[in-house]
């Protein structure tokens, strides 16, 4: 019998190189941590990047592993998971190289519902080229390329995801592993294209940009851990999200005697894209940062339809190798 993989064994030997306290380093422990979990096999694992702090990730997984072109890692992920189906294949991408240069290739890679995980670390910055603002950083954001502050409106992931059609969103931060874990496992889980937008704080050029709601001291009351059939409550279950019937906006009450009964607060329900549209368009200022799966609405892959239309089912019927050196494809009759 084989002695069950640890993390261990989805490291490689590489010097893993990031910045001293780089939320990166906490991502790359929890996705091995995962992978060792459910017992993955390295074999059949492919990490897919584009160009960026984030898209060093490859060499740091024992697994196959693909360094592309920026901003174009779908585009090569959708061609390996359609070439073999088998595959368990991972896209790591960043704010910048995923919404700005290759958003168009996410797009379609999400509404095409390939059957793959993407995860996307949001620095709200642009880390290995030297700071500059990125789409996701806020309004008044400074940095070399907006020294008196941005004035761009900033992209949200998760409502991209949505927009362009992903069936699968969740949200994670980078050095909560007790719950980015289970939502990694549940991405993997899911049949078809798996956004998880991942909080990574970048310590050199974006210092805790996100400390107002991960900061653990005030976690219970600034963060909103969702769960499938329960009721949206935070703050220890002192305080909830209710639908204002009039304005179809969710509204923070407090929960308890004397207060607004647990009844009456929504319960969340990940298969529900109105409500999955209102959790991740929560203004940042007043409400609590929803985590966990947003939405999950599975329906048929695009690998899974690509071959069932197919003659061969998918099935091997010659080797690349033979291929290769059979010589012009153009051939005239």
């Amino acid at each position: 019998m084989n002695k069950p993989l640890t993390a261990k064994d989805f490291a490689t030997d590489q010097e893993v190189r990031w910045c001293p306290g780089c939320g990166d380093y906490a991502i790359l422990k929890c996705v091995q941590k995962t992978l060792a979990d459910v017992q993955a096999d390295p074999d059949q694992t492919v990490f897919v990047s584009g160009i960026g702090c984030s898209s060093r990730f490859p060499y740091y997984m024992n697994a196959y592993g693909f360094h592309t072109i920026h901003g174009r890692a779908p585009t090569f992920a959708t061609g390996l998971k359609i070439a073999n189906p088998d595959l368990d294949v991972w896209i790591v991408t960043g704010d910048g190289d995923g919404l700005s240069i290759g958003g168009n290739h996410l797009l379609h890679v999400l509404r095409r519902n390939v059957d793959v995980q993407v995860l996307l670390f949001n620095n709200e910055i642009y880390g290995l080229t030297k700071g500059q603002y990125s789409p996701t950083s806020r309004p008044g954001t400074r940095s070399p390329s907006t020294p008196s502050g941005s004035i761009d409106s900033p992209v949200s992931p998760g409502a991209f995801a949505l927009g362009a059609g992903a069936r699968f969103i969740a949200r994670g931060v980078d050095t909560d592993t007790k719950n980015l874990s289970p939502v990694l496992s549940a991405a993997r889980e899911f049949k078809g294209a798996a956004f998880v937008e991942i909080f990574q704080n970048c310590i050199v050029y974006n210092k805790d940009v996100f400390e107002d709601f991960v900061n653990k001291k005030q976690a219970k009351e600034t963060q909103l851990h969702v769960q499938h059939g329960q009721p949206l409550l935070f703050a220890s279950g002192t305080k909830g999200l209710k639908l204002n019937t009039s304005t179809l906006t969710l509204e923070i009450v407090d929960v308890g005697d004397n207060h607004t009964p647990v009844s009456e607060i929504l319960v969340h329900d990940e298969t529900n894209r109105g409500i999955a549209q209102m959790l991740l368009t929560l203004p940042k200022e007043g409400f609590p940062m929803p985590l966990g799966v947003i939405y999950r609405a599975p329906t048929t892959s695009f690998d899974d339809a690509f071959w069932s239309h197919h003659p061969t089912q998918g099935k091997r019927t010659g080797k690349v190798a033979d291929a290769l050196r059979k010589g012009s494809v153009w051939k005239k009759d």
